[in-house]
C-alpha cells in the first residue's frame, strides 16, 4: 500500500501570498519615487552650488571675470592643476538625475585679458545665469531652481524656469535657505 504526500501549497495559498506582495508593493512604490525626486532636486541643488564654486575659483585663480560656459569651467588651467568643474557638468544644456541644467552667459566683458585656460580674449562674462528644470515635471522632480553670480539659490514649484535678473532678482520663486 502507498501513502501519498500532502506536502507543499495550494493554489489559494499561493495566491493569497502573490496578493499580500503585490499590496506591500503598491504602499511602497509612492514612497520610493518620492524619495527619488528628493534625491534629483538635492542633485539639481548641489550641481547649481559646484558651478557658482566653480565660478568664484575661476574668477579668483584667473584674474578676470566669470566663465563664458560650462565647457571652459571644466578645462584645466593652462598652467597646471584641476579643471574648475566636474566633468559631468562640461555643456549646456546637460542632463544630470532627472534635471536639465542650462548656463546663460551675460555680457562679454570688454578688452578682457586672455583666461588663464586658453579661453580668448575677451571671452569672459560679467554675469551668468544657471536654471535647473525637471526633464519630467512631477516625475523626476517637483520643482524648478536657478542661481547667479549672486550665489542664491532659488526653487519654485511650477514647470516655469526661472530667470534672474541684473539685479538678482528671480523672475519666480523663492530664494532657498
Amino acid at each position: 500500500m502507498r501513502i501519498r504526500s500532502n506536502k507543499g501549497f495550494t493554489l489559494i495559498e499561493l495566491l493569497i501570498v502573490v496578493a499580500i506582495i503585490g499590496i506591500i508593493a503598491a504602499i511602497a512604490v509612492p514612497g520610493l519615487l518620492r524619495a527619488r525626486m528628493s534625491g534629483n532636486e538635492a542633485s539639481a541643488i548641489g550641481s547649481l552650488r559646484a558651478i557658482n564654486s566653480a565660478q568664484i575659483s575661476y574668477s579668483t585663480n584667473c584674474g578676470t571675470a566669470y566663465a563664458p560656459t560650462l565647457t571652459n569651467l571644466a578645462t584645466a588651467p593652462t598652467a597646471g592643476g584641476q579643471p574648475f568643474i566636474s566633468p559631468d557638468l562640461n555643456a549646456s544644456p546637460v542632463v544630470k538625475s532627472g534635471y536639465t541644467i542650462t548656463y546663460l552667459p551675460g555680457a562679454a566683458v570688454a578688452a578682457a585679458p586672455a583666461t588663464c585656460n586658453g579661453a580668448a580674449v575677451g571671452a569672459v562674462v560679467a554675469t551668468y545665469n544657471v536654471q535647473a528644470q525637471a526633464v519630467s515635471f512631477g516625475s523626476s522632480g517637483n520643482r524648478s531652481f536657478a542661481t547667479s553670480e549672486s550665489q542664491t539659490i532659488f526653487a519654485d514649484t511650477t514647470d516655469v524656469a526661472i530667470t534672474i535678473t541684473a539685479a538678482g532678482v528671480a523672475s519666480a520663486g523663492l530664494p532657498l535657505k
